[in-house]
């Protein structure tokens, strides 16, 4: 759920912009930055803080 989540966020962005995402599903660390390779954006920054897992992402030029 994450995935599509950061899909559709991404969508409403423009290249550059930068999205955070915080949650607590322990497959986004390797779902999230997957998906962003696959279409074109950059892995900023990846943290676990408390409960939480929180992916920064900048938006890139690929497909949305």
């Amino acid at each position: 759920m994450p995935v599509i989540r950061v899909q559709d966020a991404i969508a409403a962005l423009t290249p550059g912009e930068v999205l955070e995402v915080t949650c607590t599903d322990p497959g986004a660390l390797h779902d999230v930055p997957a998906w962003c390779r696959l279409n074109g954006h950059r892995i900023l920054e990846t943290r676990e803080q408390d409960e939480a897992i929180v992916i920064r992402i900048e938006v890139g030029h690929g497909d949305t």
